[in-house]
């Protein structure tokens, strides 16, 4: 079975490359900020805009993909209920960090599965970070090893690679927190056959 990812995400494409699952990229292309303000007006929990951002990213690309399946996916960071999103400049990038600097935080990771522009399957992870207390220096330092493009595409922290060192404590799955619970696509897939 092969299925379209609707993320332009490389981390979630390769998770399913290494889980043998065949995949096929077609990116949204919806504009995430405009739906992030507009659902946190509207008061919307982190957890519940990381579940509408996968579902209106799947939806609409199976909307003009019929009889296929499609997976989108959302991750977020919930900081005691406020909603951390990823930096578009390196000095937001430090600014979350000094935030989240030897403090807990949730990370919310949500896919979903459509097929018709209709959602057939979804399901919502929660990982639980603690980051270790750095200084302006250090923090400064970390950021100096991410590329823009990595930092501006998957956020403050790549827990594949650097940025595990941030941490004191991880709960959570590792794929899920790298964006995709994996292992909860693959249930379903198996009881699509």
């Amino acid at each position: 079975m092969k299925i379209i990812l609707a993320s332009k995400s490389g981390v979630r494409k390769k998770i399913l490359d290494e889980n043998n699952i065949q995949n096929e990229v077609i990116r949204s292309n919806i504009n995430e900020e405009e739906v992030k303000i507009s659902l946190i007006s509207e008061g919307a929990t982190p957890m519940l805009i990381s579940k509408n951002l996968a579902e209106l990213k799947a939806n609409k690309v199976s909307s003009k993909n019929p009889d296929q399946i499609v997976l989108g996916a959302d991750s977020v960071i919930d900081y005691d209920g406020e909603l951390i999103s990823k930096p578009k400049t390196r000095e937001e990038a430090l600014s979350i960090l000094r935030k989240l600097n030897g403090k807990n935080h949730s990370l919310i990771s949500s896919v979903c599965i459509s097929k018709n522009a209709a959602m057939i399957w979804n399901y919502t992870d929660t990982s639980f970070l603690t980051m270790k207390k750095f200084d302006d220096i250090q923090l400064k330092s970390y950021l100096n090893k991410i590329k823009d493009e990595d930092l501006f595409a998957y956020g403050v922290y790549q827990i594949e690679s650097e940025g595990k060192s941030l941490f004191s404590k991880i709960e959570g799955d590792e794929n899920s927190i790298m964006g995709l619970p994996v292992k909860k696509i693959i249930e379903y897939l198996k009881n699509l056959k």
